[in-house]
């Protein structure tokens, strides 16, 4: 069991990684909550596939309704939405370095909702360092006297941190115990909803993707980034609970940034680099007694 859930984190941690760069070549065609909504629909008829093939059950009562609803909005639509505008206005590289903060924030929700993640000295150490890095991080896109554009990209980008980290303590605290095919497809369901009623809202006007490029990321990112990743994340969730499986956010980091530098020529400077290195440095601080226990035979 430990080789399949170390398995699946990997995974994750790449399909994930990747997810920024496609992210950010649809973007370039399509306005945000477009691309939300076409890959949540393309994540959603590869889950109900899989539901069927499974043969799993729908829930028969309307108890948990409410639960999927809010992890619907706060853990897939509100993110998936914001990452993209913010990667309208940042490089994809620094949209998956700031993303990595979701641990941080969930050590802190954590602490307040669940009995069994409290606030350590170790811990609060790792939020200092962790957030010293994102400062370092914003300080790139202030200008002189002035908010430049790109701070609003990482501002956003933030939020949807913010959003998965509420969303994961949320779904360990009232959903833990589902089969997690039955709540990626309840909650991919509902955020897809959430998502066009965004479109049809807020973007004027509406542009569908015409680029054989733009439907190809698209494709990648509901196949492998909404319904494959989804999978593998709310079972990494019951299985590890929200704090471990958020340290799939050391994996794609990395990743996410490679792959800006070589695909998309993004510009790395020294700010960049340390902000990494102490977002990472945070996380690790923040796991460092999961980590020790991991490593034991």
């Amino acid at each position: 069991m430990r080789l399949k859930e170390w398995g699946a984190f990997w995974l994750l941690g790449c399909i994930w990684g990747s997810s920024f760069l496609w992210i950010k070549i649809a973007v370039g065609e399509i306005g945000p909550a477009t691309l939300a909504a076409i890959r949540l629909f393309v994540g959603l008829i590869g889950l109900l596939l899989v539901t069927r093939l499974q043969r799993q059950a729908f829930p028969r009562t309307a108890a948990y309704l409410p639960a999927y609803l809010f992890m619907g909005a706060f853990n897939t639509a509100i993110p998936f939405i914001l990452i993209p505008w913010g990667e309208t206005r940042i490089d994809s590289g620094l949209a998956a370095i700031l993303n990595a903060t979701v641990p941080l924030f969930t050590i802190v929700i954590a602490h307040f909702w669940l009995s069994d993640e409290r606030f350590t000295p170790t811990r609060l150490a790792g939020l200092l360092i962790g957030f010293a890095g994102v400062v370092l991080l914003m300080s790139r896109d202030l200008g002189a006297g002035a908010i430049a554009r790109g701070i609003w990209g990482q501002v956003a980008v933030l939020a949807a941190s913010l959003s998965y980290a509420v969303a994961a303590t949320f779904s360990r605290r009232h959903l833990r115990g589902h089969p997690p095919l039955l709540q990626a497809t309840m909650v991919v369901l509902f955020a897809d909803l959430f998502a066009w009623l965004t479109v049809f809202a807020g973007e004027r006007p509406v542009r569908l993707p015409a680029l054989p490029v733009t439907w190809f990321a698209l494709i990648w990112l509901g196949v492998l980034g909404s319904c494959t990743a989804y999978l593998l994340y709310f079972y990494l969730i019951n299985a590890w609970g929200p704090t471990r499986a958020s340290l799939v956010t050391y994996v794609f980091p990395v990743i996410g940034l490679l792959l800006g530098l070589i695909f998309l020529n993004e510009h790395a400077d020294w700010r960049l680099l340390a902000g990494s290195g102490l977002v990472v440095a945070g996380i690790a601080v923040v796991n460092l007694r999961q980590m020790i226990g991991n490593a034991r035979p």
